[in-house]
């Protein structure tokens, strides 16, 4: 039957239309006029049509599992965040989660005791807002039948606890994911790159056999999959069978390093107070094999790197390899290596909400350095290929935070956070939709309805952007009435 998109604005050129979609395609774009023919008519009121948003870099399991834990981005302290949890905690005797929490800053340090005190008996597991953080209390270390100092895992450790956490059974899981898929196309988002730690081709054939997501995934290969995914004969880019067409393979992701919040992002120049540097994760030999024969095989690298040291290290890696890719994050760079991703064609993964969330600590443990961090409008000047994800659950799975933080370079009354690395919101939606940048005919009927306008808008505004409809592959995915 078709679906007619009436009295659009198209992208930011200011232009109404009527836009008509027939067999997952954009059809016919006409002058607004009184809609006829066959088809649901969804009335735009002049609100703007855009391609599809795309988070290009999340975790969706672990996104739906935070949407469900004591949130503690408020806690101004380890004890502060203890109390938190105690107060929030569900009833019961399971294992009580919490998300969110920002230690950097604190002027106390996470510890087994701070949580043994407030939940002595019941286990506690709580997750650092970048995931690289695992805080455990005594009850948890006695589940998972561990002996430590401090309770508190950073990089590998955690990342191998947190696997080993009791879970729900995977038909609870599966539905909090689909789940989550239909609050991200209420934002617009009609496809997601799913960077989950796991084997994620099984996981997503599992859920779509369930129903359909309602965005597009990309299922990123995890290092421990790579022998599976080259066993499969999957490659970068493959659409595969189930799903509908709504699945794809998605990059191999290596880690480089940590992170800026836990002070293992590996840097050049030391942290204040001592000599330390972070954590490189590979050897740049070991790091190219790996590498060359995931290329091999039609892999793309997705490298995580949030250091300049880590960022220095992955370009290195393109440059021998002779093949684009991917660095993800690219937080901190140095200034001889802002033009070598476009030389080399790598695209930055970027997370633009990261900026204002991390000024604080970037200013703390990166002084006199932040001038180059998170440099969007330098990479963007160089050429780069930006592409806009949330890391969700480290911030939420929403576009529009993306595209606001990079418009205003921050989410706070306070002055601009380095405005000179701002974007223009023509630049960020560009980064937030896979480079297209207008409706034509012809096109893929993947679309972002907004309810309002954007030329002319506030950008202060963007943020909290209202959505009219999203369509995915010709039909509605979400319809606000």
């Amino acid at each position: 039957m078709g679906l007619v998109l009436h009295d659009v604005t198209l992208g930011l050129t200011g232009r109404r239309a009527t836009v008509r979609i027939c067999g997952g395609r954009v059809d016919a774009i006409e002058p607004v006029s009184r809609p006829t023919g066959p088809g649901e008519v969804v009335d735009g009121r002049g609100g703007t049509l855009l391609p599809g948003l795309v988070d290009a870099h999340a975790h969706l399991l672990q996104w739906a599992a935070a949407r469900r834990r004591v949130p503690l981005g408020a806690a101004t302290s380890a004890a502060h965040a203890a109390a938190i949890l105690a107060e929030a905690a569900p009833p019961g005797t399971d294992l009580v989660r919490g998300a969110h929490f920002h230690a950097a800053l604190w002027p106390d340090r996470p510890h087994k005791t701070v949580l043994d005190r407030v939940l002595p008996d019941r286990p506690a597991a709580l997750f650092s807002n970048d995931l690289h953080a695992l805080w455990l209390n005594s009850a948890a270390l006695r589940l998972l039948r561990r002996e430590h100092p401090t309770g508190v895992f950073v990089e590998d450790e955690c990342m191998a606890l947190t696997a080993a956490l009791p879970a729900p059974p995977p038909e609870v899981a599966d539905r909090w994911v689909l789940a989550a898929t239909d609050a991200a196309a209420a934002r617009g988002v009609t496809a997601i790159t799913d960077y989950e730690y796991a084997d994620t081709v099984a996981d997503w054939t599992r859920r779509a056999a369930l129903r359909a997501p309602s965005t597009r995934i990309r299922c990123v290969i995890a290092r421990f999959a790579l022998d599976l995914a080259v066993e499969r004969g999957h490659r970068t880019g493959d659409v595969l069978p189930e799903g509908g067409g709504l699945l794809g393979v998605g990059p191999l992701k290596l880690f480089l390093d940590g992170s800026l919040n836990t002070r293992t992002a590996h840097c050049h120049d030391p942290y204040p107070g001592g000599d330390y540097r972070g954590e490189a994760l590979f050897a740049a030999d070991e790091l190219l094999a790996l590498t060359r024969r995931a290329a091999a095989h039609g892999l793309t690298p997705a490298l995580h790197a949030i250091g300049d040291a880590a960022n220095a290290l992955a370009l290195d890696t393109f440059a021998a390899l002779g093949t684009g890719g991917r660095i993800e994050h690219a937080q901190l760079l140095a200034p001889r290596d802002v033009a070598r991703f476009a030389a080399l064609g790598v695209t930055a993964g970027v997370q633009p909400a990261h900026a204002p969330d991390d000024r604080d600590v970037a200013d703390t443990h990166w002084p006199g350095r932040t001038a180059r961090a998170f440099p969007y409008a330098a990479l963007l000047a160089a050429g780069t290929r930006l592409e806009f994800g949330s890391d969700a659950p480290v911030a939420p799975l929403d576009p529009w935070d993306a595209i606001a933080s990079a418009v205003t370079r921050r989410d706070d009354d306070r002055a601009p956070w380095h405005p000179e690395q701002s974007l223009s919101l023509a630049d960020a939606l560009a980064a937030s939709t896979g480079g297209r940048t207008d409706v034509r005919v012809g096109d893929p009927a993947d679309l972002v309805l907004t309810a309002r306008p954007l030329p002319g808008l506030p950008p202060d505004e963007l943020r909290d952007l209202p959505i009219t409809a999203t369509v995915l592959n010709g039909a509605l995915t979400h319809l606000s009435r």
